[in-house]
């Protein structure tokens, strides 16, 4: 993340994203992009769709004043917690802030037609939740098998790995993972169970892909990768959500309004485009990007999540 004189945004405390340090371990992706696209115009209103630890929301706080409007959404409360405790800081010239526990497909029904001067939506998963063993999103700590953004939600990663048929499961794995070798992965899951740990199901998915690789070639990515993606996805229904925020986003912005999208993966970034594409056709948006933006070497190196972000951006007509 960029120091702030290089980011030309308002100064602000020592944290996330702010100062060349990180707070909770996170640095917010394409910050300057984001805020750069999103035209902040103070005293304006402008949404967050995926607050997390409010990396994104403190740069726009800061740019809105007393008179502006901070609307932040995540689905999991520890999320915002920790996000109102950040958005505290933001000085005496705060804008009014509204934090939901909500997910981001339901903005249409928290937030007035066409109010919203700006709707941002970084799509990355919160380093909150791959820090926490227990929330069980990362094979590199051993952990439940879990993987709720909203740790009210009702299906969980156990449910899916040791209830779900193999070919329902294999068709997870290859469709929400891009694992062509689901099927393999599928078989040895249910061939193990019960499956009771992150590191259990890792393990199992390794040795199963090993045994394919009969040249002992490393892989550019852990083997248990794509399959913990696809299984998250499925969980938390990542992909419908987006399709019904792409929905709901024209719904929300004023005419001049600018939509931000930072995706992590190709899965999202083809709804994202395709949304955008088909909304200029019907002269719903102006798109800002003609290309995906992606991140700078030096961010990169500095922050090595932002590798696969990709940024578009379009404005309400």
């Amino acid at each position: 993340m960029a120091d702030d004189e290089n980011l030309d945004l308002p100064n602000s405390p020592q944290g996330e994203g702010h100062g060349g340090k990180k707070e909770f371990g996170h640095a917010p992706v394409l910050l300057k992009e984001a805020i750069d696209f999103l035209a902040i115009r103070r005293g304006g209103t402008y949404i967050d769709a995926t607050l997390g630890l409010a990396g994104h929301s403190f740069a726009i706080a800061k740019l809105l004043g007393a008179q502006g409007h901070l609307i932040g959404f995540d689905k999991d409360t520890h999320a915002l917690e920790r996000a109102r405790q950040r958005l505290s800081e933001v000085g005496g010239d705060a804008p009014k802030i509204t934090l939901l526990h909500a997910s981001f497909s339901q903005v249409a029904e928290h937030v007035a037609p066409k109010s919203a001067d700006g709707l941002l939506a970084d799509l990355g998963v919160s380093s909150l939740q791959f820090g926490d063993p227990e929330r069980g999103f990362s094979f590199q700590a051993d952990g439940p098998l879990d993987m709720r953004m909203n740790p009210e939600g009702e299906l969980t990663a156990d449910q899916v790995v040791n209830r779900m048929r193999e070919e329902d499961l294999a068709n997870v794995i290859y469709e929400f993972g891009e694992e062509r070798r689901s099927r393999r992965i599928a078989r040895a899951i249910v061939r193990a169970r019960p499956i009771r740990s992150t590191a259990h199901l890792a393990q199992i998915i390794s040795a199963a892909l090993r045994s394919m690789n009969r040249h002992g070639a490393r892989e550019k990515i852990h083997p248990a990768t794509k399959t913990f993606q696809g299984i998250r996805i499925y969980v938390n229904r990542e992909l419908d959500d987006l399709k019904e925020l792409m929905q709901a986003a024209p719904q929300v912005l004023k005419p001049g309004g600018r939509l931000v999208v930072i995706s992590f993966h190709s899965l999202e970034d083809r709804i994202v485009k395709d949304a955008l594409r088909d909304g200029r056709e019907k002269g719903i948006y102006t798109v800002l990007s003609k290309k995906p933006v992606e991140a700078s070497e030096e961010e990169c190196d500095r922050n090595p999540r932002s590798r696969s972000a990709k940024l578009r951006a379009a404005e309400r007509t």
